[in-house]
């Protein structure tokens, strides 16, 4: 023990020294390469993926193995075809995922993680990336910590409940619904058109909630957020009896809600092998997830995307240099609502029904997950977190704890541990890599090449 005045200053034991920096001395290691050492690395990290996927599934290992040759190819190309590089990898993924419902019965099975995603698990991950797509808006560009995300789900699913259900009987509209008769009660208006207002008015209501709510910041905003995500579904349990009006049908839920469909051809009953009602719902996510990253990335390139930027990196440099925080913020909310709305409004379609229950915290916490694991700012790697997190959801979890019991003759529910172990996956990712597993290039280099000549993970470990 040594003495200073009347501070005693413990001595810490040796072993501490040792393990403190266990994760941080990697990336130091890593940052005192130079370029020719640090592509070394990369080829042998991604050679060590392609094996250790190879053993969970051959398909999964070839698709990563092309991606990366793609990527290492992109670099040999003459300047003038180099531009058109970036959409090779993506090109790559879109055409593996169109004709994924034509070869699925021939993959056969993953060592662990069982079957490969059904495609009405397909679709969910498709739901899921869309919502992710725009927490990433609001949480990933503009910097905003919104944790009642699940409130513009809710409200994206009642908006497509109430107009494509028999919830308000003692009317009779039909506008364009597919697949309902011109004598069934209730508003009856096309999906497709539903998904478009419940988008706006979803983006409506971000606009509600953020005018009083975004002129706080961090913690603050993040706890105001989480009350307004507990308020709307209180308000779907309880919106049976509004004055006498029942708006929700409360804890019973609105059933069935309408499917979508072009003319007489409906989703729910498909029409043949070809247009099954399964490869239908799953085909038209896709659209939707391609309309949103489109979208999200030309957002992000945008004036309104830098200054989204800029509010994240500094808010206070931002208003100096005249970027009009509040409008800036509430667009960021706006334009993240209307995508969770779009996004609730299919799903409840395609589960043909919309519970209270189904809008509760840990959806938030899930989507949030999503995005930090994938890597906030990257819309690419906030559709891999979510589509990841979304397949353990689904089924990963249980076909993992099918295999174990198999395995070792435990008797295990792997899935009521779920969010526990996406808890411990965050953790890993944080302190593993910080910046997520497919960073955006910026926050990369704030993690790894540093701010102000100081690496950010040196600068929180200070």
């Amino acid at each position: 023990m040594a003495e200073t005045g009347n501070v005693v200053d413990e001595v810490r034991d040796p072993w501490y020294h040792r393990w403190a920096g266990l994760f941080g001395e990697p990336r130091r290691r890593y940052r005192a390469l130079d370029d020719r050492q640090r592509f070394q690395v990369g080829i042998v990290f991604r050679v060590a993926l392609v094996i250790l996927l190879f053993f969970i599934g051959w398909p999964v290992a070839l698709l990563v193995a092309v991606l990366f040759a793609a990527q290492f190819a992109i670099g040999y190309l003459p300047e003038r075809y180099r531009r058109y590089g970036y959409i090779a990898m993506p090109l790559i993924v879109l055409i593996v995922a169109l004709t994924y419902p034509f070869y699925l019965g021939n993959l056969g099975t993953m060592n662990l993680l069982g079957d490969y995603p059904t495609l009405g698990t397909m679709t969910i991950m498709g739901v899921y990336s869309m919502m992710a797509i725009g927490l990433n808006i609001v949480v990933g560009y503009a910097g905003l910590l919104d944790l009642g995300y699940v409130a513009f789900y809710a409200m994206g699913a009642y908006t497509c409940a109430w107009f494509a259900s028999v919830q308000f009987a003692h009317r009779n509209v039909h506008l364009g619904a597919s697949g309902v008769a011109g004598t069934t009660p209730g508003i009856h208006i096309s999906i497709w058109t539903l998904l478009v207002i419940a988008g706006i008015f979803t983006a409506f209501i971000g606009i509600v909630i953020g005018l009083p709510t975004l002129r706080l910041r961090g913690d603050y905003l993040a706890i105001v957020t989480l009350g307004f995500g507990e308020i709307l579904p209180q308000i779907a349990r309880n919106g049976d009896n509004l004055g006498g009006f029942n708006l929700t049908n409360g804890p019973n839920g609105i059933t069935p809600i309408d499917p979508p469909g072009f003319g007489g051809l409906n989703f729910l009953t498909g029409s043949g092998t070809f247009w099954s009602s399964e490869r239908l719902f799953f085909w038209a996510i896709l659209v939707l997830v391609l309309i949103s990253i489109f979208c999200s990335l030309r957002l992000r390139d945008s004036r309104l995307g830098r200054a989204w930027i800029a509010i994240r990196e500094d808010e206070t440099a931002a208003a100096a240099m005249g970027v009009p925080l509040m409008r800036t913020k509430t667009w960021a909310y706006a334009t993240g609502a209307f995508f969770g709305g779009v996004a609730g409004a299919y799903f409840a379609s395609f589960k043909q029904s919309t519970f209270p229950g189904d809008f509760s915290f840990n959806i938030s916490a899930f989507i949030l997950s999503m995005v930090i694991l994938g890597g906030m700012g990257n819309v690419w790697g906030v559709v891999f977190g979510a589509c990841f997190l979304a397949f353990l959801n689904q089924q990963g979890l249980s076909d993992i704890g099918h295999s174990i019991n198999h395995t070792f003759g435990t008797n295990l529910d792997v899935p009521k541990y779920q969010f526990g172990i996406y808890g411990l996956i965050i953790v890993a990712t944080m302190l593993l890599r910080p910046e997520g597993l497919i960073p955006s290039a910026r926050r990369k280099a704030e993690f790894h090449e540093g701010v102000h000549d100081t690496p950010l993970y040196d600068a929180q470990h200070e």
